[in-house]
């Protein structure tokens, strides 16, 4: 399952959100993958589930990563914006307008934050059912 690029928008809250949600497809339909392609023991001549968990790893891994970075970037870029509009706000102090959008980046910083913990119930829930399945089938390296 291929992942959108790391193109994503910072600028609008809902659409970050929406490539969030486009981007975990992947661990969303883990337990479907793993049910349909990890054979049962009648079946276990005619499917490599080494390979087959191998590969799942690899796009479990991909995936994780580039929503980590994306999340990573737009709170970094947030940040900044934040940073910014405190050091405007510091010498307009009577400005509504600056403070009402110093308020609203402010908000989605803290959104964005709070993805990151949202990413890490996902990961943690598809690296269980990943090991569950996958165990007795494949050792991935100690790097997880």
């Amino acid at each position: 399952m291929a992942a959108p690029s790391g193109a994503a928008s910072c600028e609008d809250f809902a659409e970050f959100q929406e490539l969030l949600r486009v981007m975990r497809t992947i661990d969303d339909r883990i337990v479907h993958e793993l049910n349909t392609t990890i054979p049962t023991a009648s079946f276990v001549g005619k499917i490599d589930a080494g390979q087959t968990c191998k590969d799942l790893y690899q796009s479990l891994m991909d995936a994780h990563t580039s929503r980590e970075r994306i999340i990573k970037n737009c709170i970094a870029q947030t940040s900044s914006v934040v940073k910014t509009l405190r050091e405007e706000r510091e010498k307009a102090q009577d400005d509504v307008a600056l403070l009402k959008q110093l308020r609203k980046e402010q908000t989605k910083l803290k959104l964005m934050q709070s993805e990151l913990n949202v990413e890490e119930v996902v990961n943690d829930r598809s690296w269980k059912v990943f090991n569950e399945r996958c165990r007795i089938h494949y050792k991935p390296p100690k790097s997880q």
